[in-house]
């Protein structure tokens, strides 16, 4: 993998330093990504993306013509997805569903529901018939099931396999089959099983998963004698930060999924990939604001940081990364620079833990110099802490179109705007900046 395109590059070195931090996102080499993800996908897997990845518009867009749906966990993506990609399949998951979520999901047309738990069971039942009684939901039931413990050792979360918040314990599983083919709840349709149990995993794990999920989801609709139509066994597909170039073998698991659909004819399969879809098309770019020698150790302190770019902190990697030297100084005072190599990069927060990447070759960097974080297009901007120190937004810049015709760059300051929690309901914060420039 190259770090850095030419024009992630070019664009990195053309913008002034008040327009940084800024993330650049290459549609293009999204969509040629996405596409062919969906080329080794068998023609009974179903791609549904995995909306908190990545939850802009423009890139939502550019995948909605490889994908046959997306998944959402809230009232707030919920409202913003079916907003952006209007027409396309929507299921509904994520623990802790409130009742307004629900309503505002049920009043959308949401085509399924991952129901997590029997309460959230009888709560949809109940707002199901009160709120579109002539219309039956679609349920897939998440369950938490056995995952080999090696899996869990070696996956970036676990998310069942052992006590967990996710998921419906398998125990339950067969009173919960019942009461959605008995008739207790005639307004639910059950179509099938959810579920989604560690991230990060190589190709070879990820089908030995899907495998088991399929099986256990076979034996429960054999005990009960009915047929499911969809098993969802999930995403998190591994995205490699300390080796970009190692990549999830789609390739493979493609093939493997062929396997498994061929061995269950009658079963619908469903992945919900999130950063590995859209991790590789997203750079943080950013500048050196300062350079200091600490106890034998050079670090280097960049513009922004991880209420940014939040994944180095919370996951302990190193962000990989590329320094742009840039000889303009426009400053009356000498410019910073490391006496050595390497160096630390960290941001402009009052924590230790702003830490962007350790032991980065960079000799002689100086202060003003320009440095492009890579990997940056998933769990990024969305999952970060925004507002601690109150720092300045960054500028977000798409090159390309998504709709794959001719090119342009969005530029400007991410607003302040929390999603909804009911669709149509949107608030802004104080303090608006300016509006966004585009330049076609």
């Amino acid at each position: 993998m190259t770090l850095l395109t030419a024009a992630v590059r070019d664009l990195a070195l053309s913008l002034p330093a008040d327009h940084l931090p800024a993330y650049v996102y290459d549609l293009d080499a999204l969509r040629e990504h996405a596409a062919f993800v969906r080329s080794v996908l068998p023609e009974r897997v179903e791609l549904y993306y995995a909306a908190k990845a990545n939850p802009e518009a423009e890139i939502l867009t550019a995948l909605a013509p490889y994908t046959d749906g997306f998944e959402v966990s809230s009232g707030g993506e919920l409202a913003h997805v079916a907003t952006s990609v209007p027409g396309h399949g929507l299921a509904f998951g994520g623990p802790g569903k409130t009742p307004e979520e629900i309503e505002s999901a049920l009043l959308l047309g949401v085509e399924r529901f991952h129901v997590e738990s029997a309460y959230e069971l009888r709560m949809l039942a109940y707002l199901a018939e009160r709120l579109v009684p002539r219309v039956r939901i679609g349920v897939l039931l998440r369950f938490n099931l056995p995952v080999p413990a090696d899996y869990l050792e070696s996956s970036a979360l676990a998310m069942g396999g052992r006590p967990a918040p996710f998921g419906i314990d398998p125990s339950q599983a067969d009173g919960l089959v019942r009461q959605l083919t008995d008739g207790s709840f005639p307004q639910l349709e059950l179509l099938g099983v959810h579920a989604h149990l560690a991230s990060g995993l190589m190709a070879r794990q990820q089908l030995a998963v899907a495998e088991s999920v399929v099986v256990r989801a076979s034996e429960l609709a054999a005990r009960h004698r009915i047929a499911l139509r969809e098993v969802n066994v999930g995403g998190g597909m591994t995205v490699d930060y300390a080796d970009p170039d190692a990549r999830f073998d789609w390739s493979a698991f493609g093939s493997g999924l062929a396997r498994i659909a061929d061995d269950h004819p009658a079963l619908l399969l469903r992945i919900e990939p999130g950063r590995a879809l859209t991790a590789y098309c997203g750079w943080y770019a950013t500048d050196v604001l300062d350079v200091k020698h600490s106890h034998g150790e050079d670090f280097a302190v960049v513009r922004g940081g991880t209420h940014h770019l939040r994944t180095p902190a919370t996951k302990g990697h190193d962000q990989p990364c590329a320094v742009l030297p840039l000889d303009t100084w426009p400053h009356p005072w000498p410019r910073a620079a490391v006496g050595g190599d390497p160096v630390t990069f960290v941001g402009q927060l009052c924590t230790p833990k702003d830490v962007l990447a350790r032991g980065v070759p960079a000799a002689g960097l100086r202060s003003g110099d320009r440095v492009v974080f890579a990997l940056a297009g998933a769990y990024a901007w969305n999952i970060s802490h925004h507002d601690f120190l109150m720092h300045p937004r960054p500028g977000f810049h798409f090159l390309g179109t998504a709709a794959g015709a001719g090119s342009r760059r969005v530029v400007g300051r991410r607003p302040r705007v929390d999603f909804p929690a009911q669709a149509g309901r949107v608030r802004t914060g104080h303090a608006p900046p300016a509006e966004a420039v585009r330049h076609d």
